[in-house]
């Protein structure tokens, strides 16, 4: 190692002052000071100083066993911007590629390349005047085909291309950040105008990538840019009452971009809002994390279980595909598990009532 990996001036603005540990989800699992943002951020300059190498097996542990779900930025007094210290260590730690997540990433990504967008793409607009262009996720492209109809059949103001690609937001939580800027660029080339997006963590990557002012999550587009009237939406009811609904946050949406209150405002015209403690905590999904490390995953989500099971909502939304998969999967081994869907899935249904 010839040169320190990590900024000294992003490691320093840490000031140890133990914020972070209540916000970790892996912390709260194992109570240990090297698996919070505080102990990491230390492993980092051991690194940085030449105590232990970048290869250290408790360091590669911890820079895998971190969720990135970026839960101790916001409760940071310093200010200390994790998350970007974390993609350039794996980019570090993983040089190479480290195999199983450069072959996890190419397996989630190729059949996305090999699809087109389908019966759910319209012709194109001529560019110049294309407003709005819908970015159709790698997840969402892969697993939920019903939620881009849901969303095509809500918003025909869309417009989508079917050779898009993808967002390179994978890559970058994985170890390659420069692989994710550059399939950022190229995307942001692709599609005029402001992107929308149902994905929470693809719109994080984007807006850190492209700008602000280039992205939009759908529950931010509909509130704050007034996308769709609030007024046009009708309460679901089950059984003659209105349905009961929990939340699932992005962590990316929440915590890198503030998105949680446009959420709910949504939500509570859509029903009763039904408020989980955990409902801004990672579910496990992080990504591919739920695929590589699954019990870790299972672990982060367990705690959901008992939540959900007393507070018996009808439905969780979930604002990220890859939330969906993880809350999916979890739910179904749940005796009373309500149904997951995402929140256009909703608005969809409520605007059929």
């Amino acid at each position: 190692m010839t040169t320190p990996p990590f900024p000294a001036e992003l490691l320093d603005a840490c000031i140890s002052c133990g914020y972070c540990l209540p916000a970790c989800p892996t912390y709260q699992l194992t109570k240990d000071e090297a698996s919070s943002p505080r102990g990491r951020i230390n492993l980092m300059k051991a690194i940085n100083l030449r105590r232990i190498e970048i290869d250290n097996p408790v360091a590669k542990e911890q820079a895998s066993f971190c969720l990135g779900c970026r839960a101790c930025e916001p409760v940071c007094p310093a200010g200390v911007q994790y998350g970007s210290l974390l993609e350039q260590w794996r980019s570090h730690a993983w040089q190479g590629g480290g195999p199983t997540v450069f072959a996890l990433t190419t397996a989630v990504r190729w059949p996305v390349l090999l699809r087109t967008a389908g019966a759910i793409t319209r012709p194109a607009k001529h560019r110049a005047e294309s407003e709005y262009q819908y970015l159709l996720g790698c997840f969402e492209r892969l697993l939920y085909a019903k939620l881009s109809k849901a969303m095509t059949d809500v918003f025909p103001q869309l417009d989508i291309n079917p050779n898009q690609g993808c967002c390179g937001a994978l890559h970058a939580h994985n170890g390659h950040p420069e692989t994710g800027a550059r399939l950022a660029h190229e995307l942001g080339d692709r599609l005029d105008g402001t992107i929308v997006t149902t994905a929470g963590g693809c719109a994080a990557h984007l807006a850190e990538i492209l700008g602000r002012d280039r992205v939009r999550e759908l529950s931010e587009w509909i509130i704050d840019d007034g996308a769709l009237g609030l007024d046009t939406l009708r309460p679901i009811e089950i059984d003659g009452r209105p349905a009961r609904i929990s939340i699932q946050d992005s962590c990316h949406l929440r915590n890198g971009l503030g998105v949680s209150a446009q959420i709910r405002t949504i939500v509570q015209r859509l029903g009763d809002l039904v408020e989980l403690p955990s409902a801004g905590v990672c579910c496990g999904a992080a990504g591919t994390y739920s695929i590589l490390r699954k019990q870790d995953a299972n672990a982060v989500f367990r705690s959901r279980l008992d939540e959900i099971a007393q507070l018996q909502p009808d439905y969780v939304a979930v604002v990220n595909p890859g939330c969906y998969r993880q809350v999916a999967t979890q739910l179904r081994r749940s005796r009373h598990a309500p149904r997951v869907v995402h929140l256009v899935e909703l608005i969809a249904a409520a605007l059929h009532t």
